[in-house]
């Protein structure tokens, strides 16, 4: 698939499209940043990183996935996925095993503490809104734009 390059008027000078404010990547970068302080205060009554929480948030819609199932809800590969595993393991939130249909795979499952962090977690996403002072039309929006770009991201980027 071609990529599409934005139309660059004449007046548009090198200068401009270089500035630090006029990147969306910044934008989203410093976004990104802002959203983590919060997560990070949401999240430290429950024991969690951010990462962690998001592993979390993928087994408590369906438990028992295998890491590289894992893996691709969240767009990690396993080199990264692991040591979080590990570390949610020593926690007593999850168990790894191997699958008893193919030792490759490692199937990850919530331990007893893990399914019951769930209920402890239901503030969270209400102090995300609350910090965001946003519409819910409005964060789904914006929610709908970034899920767009991204995909688009994903389908425009050479394969190496």
């Amino acid at each position: 698939m071609a990529t599409k390059t934005p139309a660059r008027s004449p007046r548009t000078s090198a200068d401009a499209l270089l500035k630090l404010d006029n990147q969306l990547c910044f934008t989203l970068y410093s976004a990104s940043l802002a959203m983590n302080k919060v997560y990070r205060k949401l999240l430290a009554p429950l024991g969690l990183t951010y990462p962690q929480y998001l592993v979390m948030l993928v087994l408590w819609e369906r438990d028992e996935l295998t890491v590289s199932e894992i893996g691709e809800r969240l767009f990690l590969d396993s080199a990264t996925l692991t040591p979080l595993l590990k570390r949610l393991e020593a926690s007593d939130l999850l168990t790894r095993t191997r699958s008893a249909d193919d030792e490759r795979q490692v199937v990850i499952a919530l331990s007893r503490s893990g399914k019951a962090l769930k209920a402890k977690a239901g503030q969270v996403p209400e102090g995300v809104f609350c910090a965001a002072a946003l519409g819910i039309s409005q964060l789904g929006q914006i929610k709908s734009q970034l899920e767009t770009l991204r995909n688009n991201l994903i389908a425009n980027t050479p394969a190496h």
